[in-house]
């Protein structure tokens, strides 16, 4: 099972979307759901973050980047193999 961790970074800090990860973002969010299909966790990380305050005030220099990852809880503590995708806004 996966779960979904919703970046927002700052392109003025992280201009590199590559490198924009939970230490480094200005916000972290968790999806509190888990997903089957990278897919499905992608999609639904990113309107998890549509339906929130956060989501609907994003800047001009701000980017978000969906990381789907196994679920800790369902798979224990892994190394960073997390797939991800991101957009740019």
């Amino acid at each position: 099972m996966l779960s979904a961790l919703i970046l927002v970074c700052s392109l003025a800090s992280v201009p590199d979307l590559g490198a924009c990860n939970e230490h480094n973002a200005v916000q972290v969010v968790r999806d509190p759901e888990v997903f089957a299909s990278p897919v499905t966790c992608f999609m639904h990380g990113q309107a998890y973050l549509a339906e929130t305050a956060l989501g609907q005030d994003l800047g001009e220099g701000e980017i978000v980047k969906v990381v789907c990852a196994r679920s800790r809880a369902a798979a224990g503590p892994q190394p960073d193999g997390a797939t991800n995708t991101a957009l740019a806004r």
